[in-house]
């Protein structure tokens, strides 16, 4: 095996035994919320008896460590359970991993090239990257809220809420896919901007460049060939991070428009104390974060022309 593939091997190695602590991490931290699966499937007015009865047909009053074996059992074969509503969860994912995915996938489409784009020509106008650094300071709820008021109050162009009919698709009604998909895109183009600009400047202040443009070479050239070659492995970085951080910033954007998708059932999942939903969701979150990051890890080292080993 060549040491490129043993890196590779090594990487995704370790990106397991980080999702399994993760997974354990999850399962117990969740466990300790307040509430649990029995109280929120009966309601607020049930018998303590009954409660009783109900937490010893779900198995919670088992040892918090056979209950995580049993399920890390399960989510191996792909079940995570059943819901406090008594649906099972994998069932209640499948309805919205989908839309969210969508959602993500739109925004990430849309960065790669307009961060690229806008990070290298940041490193010459000090407008876009003051832009990009008033951006990256500000929340994504507020992001979401002002594009509501402008967009869907002041001028009424797209809805406020990006309503979906149970058993449809997002995609037939594009319109309520816009405004979520311009959070999200200006969320995390403010941060790849920022990112992909400072490699841009240290790329146009080197030894090359600067050899390339006294032996007058036009600039377009230089950065065509130069430059962005030289950001590219960290753009590929930036962008495999901000992938998974915008499937997490679905989270607050969802709730904002009440798209169905992953983000509004976990907030509505940890409302209702439905623990069970909340793990799986808690823990899939994870698993991308991880898989972006060693993606990102092995970005760095595969695609940075003098960290490849030499033969």
């Amino acid at each position: 095996m060549s040491r490129a593939g043993a890196l590779v091997v090594r990487r995704l190695v370790l990106g397991v035994v980080v999702l399994a602590l993760l997974s354990f991490l999850v399962y117990v931290g969740v466990d300790l919320l307040p509430g649990d699966p029995a109280t929120a499937r009966l309601g607020p007015s049930a018998t303590p008896e009954r409660i009783a009865q109900a937490r010893q047909y779900l198995g919670l009053d088992r040892p918090v460590l056979g209950r995580y074996a049993e399920w890390a059992a399960g989510v191996l074969r792909g079940d995570f359970g059943t819901s406090a509503t008594g649906r099972r969860v994998g069932e209640m994912l499948s309805d919205r991993v989908g839309n969210s995915v969508l959602l993500t996938g739109l925004a990430v489409v849309l960065l790669m090239p307009l961060s690229l784009l806008l990070g290298v020509v940041a490193a010459n106008r000090r407008m876009v990257s003051a832009g990009a650094l008033l951006l990256v300071s500000v929340p994504e709820f507020v992001v979401a809220a002002g594009l509501v008021v402008l967009f869907a109050v002041v001028l009424p162009i797209f809805p406020a809420i990006s309503f979906v009919p149970p058993g449809t698709s997002p995609l037939d009604r594009p319109s309520a896919l816009v405004l979520p998909v311009l959070s999200l895109l200006l969320s995390g183009l403010a941060y790849a901007i920022r990112v992909i600009r400072g490699t841009a400047v240290a790329a146009l202040r080197s030894a090359p460049v600067e050899f390339l443009r006294l032996s007058g070479i036009p600039s377009r050239t230089v950065l065509r060939h130069v430059v962005v070659p030289a950001v590219a492995p960290v753009a590929v970085q930036v962008w495999a991070v901000t992938a998974a951080g915008l499937l997490g910033g679905t989270v607050l954007v969802e709730r904002v428009f009440g798209y169905p998708g992953l983000g509004e059932l976990l907030v509505s999942s940890v409302l209702s104390a439905d623990l069970p939903v909340v793990q799986a969701l808690v823990l899939i979150l994870g698993a991308v974060t991880v898989f972006a990051l060693v993606v990102a890890d092995l970005a760095a080292v595969l695609l940075t022309p003098r960290m490849r080993w030499s033969r």
